[in-house]
């Protein structure tokens, strides 16, 4: 079986590839092992995506963070910077004063996955009318059904 992180040649556009000296590594997020898996969960996770929407913004200290993200608690709120910070998509800079200040803001590549997936959110909130609609009508034939 072919490793899924392998470096293959490939004829074709460099546009979005990850080409590193004419060659790109071919990542296929539906094979179990690759890494690209664990990027893609840090991305469209909920706590990940709504902290990439919110950096989207521009920079925020941890708990101006926690408060502009309803919701998430202060432990999720840290395993998810810590995840973006690895994966490159969240700059964390810490700066020695008294009391200490942490900053969080976007990476380019950060910014970058973020914009697609404020596009994402736009659209589902432009079609949540429809989305409420169809949770109706199958809660309805769940309910005629006697499955509910």
């Amino acid at each position: 079986m072919e490793s899924s992180a392998r470096i293959t040649e490939r004829a074709g556009s460099d546009e979005g590839t990850g080409r590193v000296g004419g060659k790109d590594l071919a990542y296929d997020v539906f094979a179990r092992g690759c890494p690209s898996r664990g990027t893609l969960e840090h991305v469209t996770g909920r706590w990940g995506s709504l902290t990439l929407g919110a950096l989207y913004d521009g920079t925020f200290r941890f708990n101006e963070l926690r408060r502009r993200v309803d919701g998430v608690s202060e432990k999720m709120l840290s395993q998810t910077l810590h995840a973006l910070e690895r994966d490159g998509l969240v700059h964390r800079d810490a700066r020695p004063t008294n009391p200490p200040r942490v900053d969080y803001t976007l990476t380019p590549l950060g910014r970058e996955v973020a914009e697609r997936l404020l596009a994402l959110i736009a659209f589902v909130e432009g079609r949540m009318d429809d989305v409420m609609a169809a949770r109706g009508r199958y809660d309805e034939a769940r309910e005629a059904q006697g499955l509910r």
